[in-house]
């Protein structure tokens, strides 16, 4: 398995604004959380053809938060086919919705960190 997770450079300004314009409970997870995690997380890497929100490269750990536009017409057809295409390339993909982020972080936190430690 390779180490380097190969991605399109095409994304990166697609990355940068999505790092710029970060929804709430991408921002809370974020500077409450995980970048204080002795394991280092990215924000909205480019991975193959997606842009993922957190991105642990030692892990090849995803975590992904899901707000309204993921609950639209087809849109789980389209998560789920992204995480099977991450999967290929060796990563996990942690989801969670907006809303568990903003009303249970803790559980999101404890739940992150189970699976840091497994």
């Amino acid at each position: 398995m390779r180490k380097f997770v190969p991605y399109k450079p095409r994304l990166t300004g697609r990355a940068q604004r999505l790092r710029r314009d970060a929804p709430p409970a991408e921002r809370k997870l974020w500077y409450e959380y995980l970048r204080y995690l002795p394991e280092k997380f990215t924000r909205q890497k480019p991975l193959g053809s997606y842009v993922v929100d957190f991105y642990c490269a030692q892990r090849r750990l995803v975590i992904e938060l899901d707000g309204d536009s993921h609950f639209a017409n087809g849109a789980d057809w389209y998560d789920g086919r992204r995480t099977e295409t991450l999967a290929a390339l060796g990563v996990r993909v942690l989801r969670f919705t907006n809303k568990e982020v903003m009303e249970g972080f803790e559980g999101v936190c404890l739940h992150i960190e189970r699976v840091l430690k497994a």
